[in-house]
């Protein structure tokens, strides 16, 4: 089995594998950016399912 052979039947998954595994890659060293890193809690922005959470957790510690 040639290059050349092996080039023609697994194009596809060479070509997709190397594409994912930098795309992968890429948003991992996105991520780990420190540009993108949260300083303080301050900067923090919740989920407002979390806050909505978080806001009832504390009316009922409140009410005790």
């Amino acid at each position: 089995m040639g290059l050349k052979t092996f080039w023609k039947d697994y194009k596809v998954l060479i070509v997709m594998g190397t594409a994912l595994g930098l795309v992968h890659w890429g948003w991992f060293h996105i991520k780990s950016s420190p540009i993108f890193q949260v300083k303080t809690e301050e900067d923090f922005v919740p989920e407002p399912g979390i806050v909505s959470y978080v806001m009832r957790n504390e009316h009922k510690n409140k009410e005790k």
